[in-house]
């Protein structure tokens, strides 16, 4: 979603820097049309039960999609409007969640106003590459009933500055928040670890098949602390793993550990697809990292570090060193 809060107030994001010719964005009254009662029949609830496109994580209104709804009718005098939108939310706990919020607020003449311009003509010249947004926004009339309004876009097909500027300046309040998704758990917080992480083995292999197989780097550097998360592969994206367990090495694992690492023959040719990962990694964030498999081939991998900028290094692992990474 594209609506932030930032004190009481709402700021549309816009992200992007490049420049490209632009053209204008035609709107098409059957394009990009959300669920809802945009003629303003029925009388509002919430936004879990009017928008519930917007309980899923990571759903956004595009401005293309606010240009196509109709136009504020004439005849429809608002006296309340709702944003309904996302936003990530830090728990006491540590995690992180994706939280549905509604705010709403009864000062709409500024927006209105903004809202009943007409687009703005197309005029040759750069727009920047970023995907425009518009919040999800309904206004409500004192009858209850409410609409969601087409929203007037400029030259490039980004909402027009009176309707950005409307909308930084709306004073409003939350209603609720519901969570509708789990960004990061208190376990991976905790640890330090990001809740998912790509499969490098996998994707290095694929990519590089012939990545130089001899004696791996020191993989641990002198005097940091090496943070160890484990991950497993989610069925729904197989390149993806999942936190299961994660901590910091205590010197006789990490001395135990590093040298298994030390140890590590040449790679054997393997096309087995592990299910579970290890990243060890300093806690300062410096390279190297290194990937472990946990089952399957029981491949090393070694990035960064002494290694040239986007070398990797491979050896073989086995089930030995699994089970001392793996333990909890």
């Amino acid at each position: 979603m594209v609506v932030r809060a930032v004190g009481s107030r709402v700021a549309v994001v816009l992200v992007g820097l490049a420049l490209v010719g632009c053209a204008p964005a035609q709107k098409d009254p059957a394009d990009g049309v959300a669920a809802g009662d945009p003629g303003g029949r029925g009388s509002w609830t919430s936004c879990v039960e009017v928008a519930p496109e917007m309980t899923t994580a990571g759903f956004m209104v595009t401005a293309k999609d606010a240009g196509a709804l109709p136009p504020l009718d004439d005849g429809f005098s608002p006296v309340a409007l709702v944003i309904c939108g996302q936003e990530t939310q830090q728990r006491p706990d540590g995690g992180q969640d994706r939280v549905l919020t509604e705010r709403r607020t009864d000062e709409v003449d500024g927006l209105v106003a903004s809202l009943r311009l007409p687009d703005e003509p197309f005029v040759a010249g750069p727009c920047t590459t970023e995907l425009p947004g518009a919040p999800w926004l309904a206004l409500i009339g004192a009858d209850g009933r409410w609409t969601r309004p087409g929203m007037p876009l400029d030259r490039c097909g980004k909402l027009r500055p009176e309707v950005k500027g409307a909308l930084a300046a709306l004073p409003l309040s939350t209603v609720s928040t519901r969570t509708v998704a789990e960004l990061v758990s208190a376990e991976a917080a905790k640890a330090g670890c990001s809740q998912d992480w790509k499969d490098m083995i996998a994707v290095e292999t694929a990519m590089n098949p012939s990545s130089p197989r001899k004696a791996l780097p020191e993989p641990f550097p002198a005097g940091r602390q090496i943070r160890l998360c484990v991950y497993e592969l989610l069925k729904s994206d197989p390149g993806t793993g999942n936190f299961v367990h994660g901590t910091v090495l205590s010197p006789e694992r990490r001395t135990a550990i590093g040298q298994a690492l030390r140890d590590a023959g040449p790679v054997a040719a393997c096309t087995e697809q592990a299910s579970r990962f290890a990243l060890l990694w300093p806690t300062s964030g410096e390279d190297p990292q290194t990937y472990v498999e946990l089952d399957g081939c029981h491949r090393i991998m070694v990035v960064g570090g002494v290694l040239p900028p986007g070398r990797t290094v491979m050896a073989q692992g086995d089930a030995a060193l699994a089970g001392l990474i793996d333990k909890r």
